[in-house]
C-alpha cells in the first residue's frame, strides 16, 4: 500500500493579498487569472514556511505578495495578520518568463478578437506549460524557505505575472 505525504492541515494559507497599485488596470484576462488563481488557493494550498531554528510555526497563514525594489517579497503572517517572516527573491530569475506570460496574453487576447479557436487552443496549451516553468523555478527558489506544493506553486506564479503588471 502506498502512502501519500500530505501537509499538516494548518501548514496552508487562508488569504493572500497583493500588496502595492491597487488600482492599476489589468486586462480582463490578467484579472481572470488572478481572481482564479486566488480562487484556487483558497480551496487548496500547501504552504508551510521555515522561520527559525526551532520548530515549525503552526498555521494557517496570511500571504502579503509584492514586489519591491526588483525582489518579490513574501511578507508571512499569522492568521490574525501578526507578522511572522518575510522572504525575498530576485526577480531576475523570473523576467523572461514573465515576459513569456505577458506575450501569451496579449496573443491570446488579439486571438479572441479574431475569433481563432484554435489559436486560442494552442495558446492556453503553452500557458499551461509556462505556469509549470514558472512553478518550478518558485519552488525551487523558495527550498528550505518556505514549502509549497506544485499547485500551490503554479498559483503564486500567476500572481507574481498579475503583480508585475500592475508596475
Amino acid at each position: 500500500m502506498t502512502q501519500v505525504a500530505t501537509s499538516p492541515p494548518l501548514a496552508r494559507l487562508v488569504r493572500v493579498e497583493l500588496t502595492g497599485d491597487a488600482h492599476a488596470f489589468l486586462s480582463p484576462l490578467i484579472e481572470a487569472d488572478r481572481a482564479q488563481a486566488v480562487a484556487d488557493l483558497a480551496a487548496e494550498n500547501s504552504f508551510a514556511p521555515a522561520v527559525g531554528p526551532g520548530p515549525a510555526e503552526p498555521g494557517p497563514f496570511v500571504l502579503h505578495l509584492s514586489i519591491q525594489n526588483g525582489r518579490l517579497l513574501f511578507d508571512i503572517r499569522r492568521a490574525d495578520d501578526e507578522p511572522l517572516a518575510g522572504v525575498g527573491l530576485a526577480l531576475g530569475p523570473f523576467r523572461g518568463l514573465i515576459k513569456d506570460y505577458q506575450l501569451l496574453v496579449d496573443s491570446h487576447m488579439k486571438a479572441v478578437e479574431e475569433g481563432r479557436e484554435q489559436r486560442i487552443q494552442a495558446i492556453d496549451m503553452g500557458r499551461r506549460g509556462l505556469h509549470d516553468e514558472g512553478a518550478r523555478l518558485l519552488r525551487e527558489r523558495l527550498a528550505g524557505k518556505i514549502a509549497i506544493d506544485f499547485p500551490t506553486a503554479r498559483r503564486l506564479f500567476t500572481l507574481v505575472c498579475v503583480l508585475h503588471q500592475r508596475r
